[in-house]
């Protein structure tokens, strides 16, 4: 029986569909392994959870307080007092904006106040903080403790964005299958971050490098006449004199 062209071509269409067909199943089952490689490493066993994700340190307009405790029976700051207020003027001076405001307590002090205040100023303008001083009282509320005189003024400060210590969830979780997970306990890292953040001298070091310095010309000038001179220009350290033994010397008894 004579075959027509018609259902050769029909037959030739089949075929190429069934390879097509046998192409996309080839590519499915390999895509599928590579889902399926990419979900176990996904839901691995180890912790994707970053505590600086989870705790981001931030900065933010904030109060930069201090307490000092000043002598009552003195007229004036004593020395570790004055220290103190010259270093918080540094601070003041760097990442500080407004006035500075002095809680004194209500009772306490006595005549002593005015002489305290003026070596408040005094020691705020030896630290760099040139701004106005305002003083205002707060009640003491138990008189057998001792009530400071807190500063404060508003500036940038860095800062963790939540409050450590929470636990929304059970350490030991053993009603329930979030223990078995192998994540870190959502307080991990917060303590840190905040101790690391409350160290920094100025915030702005977070956020991006400083400006370069200028070089050392002299040094420069001193290493490009001793390679012109055809010298080493490494500075050449001198250890005679010293106590420090060298490697493999026993050194004397």
């Amino acid at each position: 029986m004579p075959i027509s062209p018609n259902r050769t071509a029909q037959t030739g269409q089949r075929a190429a569909k069934g390879r097509a067909l046998l192409a996309l199943g080839a590519a499915a089952a390999l895509s599928g392994c590579a889902s399926a490689n990419v979900d176990r490493m996904r839901t691995s066993s180890i912790p994707m959870d970053d505590y600086r994700v989870r705790h981001p340190i931030v900065l933010s307009q904030s109060a930069n307080r201090l307490d000092i405790f000043p002598p009552p029976e003195g007229y004036g700051l004593d020395r570790r007092s004055y220290a103190q207020v010259v270093q918080y003027g540094k601070l003041y001076r760097y990442n500080g904006q407004g006035p500075i405001v002095a809680f004194l307590p209500a009772a306490g002090y006595g005549t002593a106040n005015r002489g305290t205040i003026e070596s408040i100023r005094r020691a705020l303008a030896f630290g760099g903080a040139h701004a106005p001083l305002q003083v205002t009282t707060y009640p003491v509320v138990n008189r057998d403790l001792a009530s400071p005189i807190r500063l404060s003024f508003i500036g940038l400060k860095a800062k963790v964005a939540d409050p450590c210590g929470q636990w929304p969830n059970d350490l030991a979780s053993g009603s329930t299958l979030q223990g078995w997970q192998n994540k870190p306990y959502w307080n991990f890292g917060c303590s840190y971050q905040s101790m690391f953040a409350a160290q920094v001298a100025d915030p702005r070091d977070l956020v991006g490098p400083r400006a370069e310095d200028a070089s050392d010309t002299v040094f420069r000038t001193y290493a490009i006449d001793q390679l012109r001179a055809g010298k080493d220009p490494s500075t050449t350290w001198n250890t005679s004199g010293t106590s420090i033994n060298p490697i493999g010397s026993t050194g004397s008894q």
